[in-house]
C-alpha cells in the first residue's frame, strides 16, 4: 500500500461526444448535448465533474448511467451533516486489534502496533475504495452541500493528486484513476478550492422536448398525445412559486400513475386526484388546484 506513481490521466469509458449519448441513451439515459460533452470531457481529462441543480433532475442517475455503460464498479459516498473522515475515508476496526493486543500480551508495544496498523485492520470507506480499487470504478460524491465545510478538506487530496494518506500505512495512490462525480443542489455554496478542481455542469429541468422523449423512454406504454399533456402540465406547475418544483423523476411517476389507473387524457378530477403523485406539500397542491387550468 504505498505510492504506485501517477494513474493514467483519463478513465477511457468513451470515445467521442456522440459516443457518450449514444451509451447513455442505451443504459436508459437521455443526455443534451451539454451533459454529454462535459462527460466526455471529464472522462478524457480525468477530472472529477461537479454536477449541480435542483433535485430530482437526473443528477445521481448520470453517475450511475456512466457506472453502467463504462463496465465500472459504482462507490457512493452519500453526504449527509455531520459526515467524518471515519465515515468518508477510513477507521480502524478498534474491536479487532483490542482482540490482537489482548492475544498477544507477551508481545512489546513496538510488535503489537506494527501489527495491529496493518491492512488486516483497516476499514475502507467510499474515498479509500474507489482510489485503492484496480477495476473501473466510478465515484459518486452525492450531496456533497449537505456535509460540513470540513469535509471538503477530505475531498482535496484525493480530487487532486488522487491520493489518500494513512499515517500508520503512507501514502495510496490510485493505480487505475476513477470517474468521480459529486453533486449538489446547491443549498451552500462549495469552496473555491474544491470547484477548481473539477469540471462544472449546470442540470436544470428539461425542456418539454427532451422531457417528453424521457417519458417515452421511462414509461413507453402511455399515449404520446397523453405523455405530452402531461409533461406541459408539469411545465405549468414548475412555473408556480412552489416550495418544491416537481421533479423528472416526479414526471416519470406521475405518467406510471397515468398509466396504471387508466387514463387515456388528462381531466381536471384526474389530475386533483393525482397531484400528491407530483407535489409534496399540502399549501403547493392547494396552490396548484387553485391555478392550474387542464384543457
Amino acid at each position: 500500500m504505498t505510492d504506485g506513481g501517477a494513474p493514467a490521466a483519463g478513465t477511457g469509458f468513451f470515445s467521442s461526444v456522440d459516443d457518450v449519448s449514444a451509451k447513455l441513451a442505451e443504459a436508459g439515459y437521455l443526455a443534451s448535448t451539454a451533459v454529454a460533452t462535459t462527460v466526455f470531457l471529464a472522462d478524457r481529462l480525468g477530472k472529477p465533474l461537479l454536477v449541480e441543480g435542483p433535485a430530482g433532475v437526473g443528477k445521481t442517475e448520470l453517475a450511475k448511467a456512466v457506472a453502467q455503460v463504462g463496465g465500472a464498479r459504482l462507490v457512493r459516498l452519500q453526504c449527509y451533516e455531520g459526515v467524518d473522515e471515519a465515515r468518508a475515508l477510513y477507521e480502524w476496526n478498534h474491536a479487532k486489534q483490542l482482540l490482537r493486543i489482548t492475544a498477544g500480551r507477551d508481545e512489546t508495544w513496538d510488535e503489537a502496533r506494527t501489527d495491529i496498523f496493518s491492512e488486516e485492520f483497516l476499514l475502507a470507506r467510499p474515498l479509500l475504495t474507489a482510489i485503492r480499487g484496480e477495476e473501473p470504478t466510478v465515484l459518486l460524491i452525492d450531496e456533497t452541500d449537505k456535509a460540513d465545510v470540513e469535509v471538503e478538506g477530505l475531498l482535496l487530496e484525493v480530487l487532486s493528486d488522487f491520493q489518500v494518506t494513512v499515517p500508520e500505512l503512507g501514502t495510496i495512490t490510485a493505480a487505475r484513476r476513477p470517474f468521480v462525480v459529486l453533486t449538489s443542489n446547491a443549498t451552500r455554496e462549495l469552496s473555491e478550492a474544491l470547484r477548481r478542481r473539477c469540471l462544472f455542469l449546470h442540470i436544470d429541468f428539461p425542456d418539454a422536448e427532451l422531457e417528453q422523449r424521457i417519458v417515452r423512454l421511462k414509461v413507453p406504454g402511455l399515449d404520446d398525445a397523453l405523455a405530452d399533456s402531461l409533461v406541459e402540465v408539469v411545465g405549468a406547475l414548475r412555473g408556480m412559486e412552489l416550495r418544491k418544483a416537481p421533479s423528472v423523476a416526479e414526471t416519470i411517476d406521475w405518467a406510471r400513475t397515468l398509466l396504471a389507473l387508466g387514463a387515456d387524457s388528462l381531466d381536471e378530477a384526474i389530475v386533483r386526484d393525482s397531484l400528491g403523485v407530483i407535489l409534496k406539500h399540502q399549501d403547493d397542491v392547494h396552490k396548484a388546484a387553485e391555478k392550474l387550468t387542464v384543457g
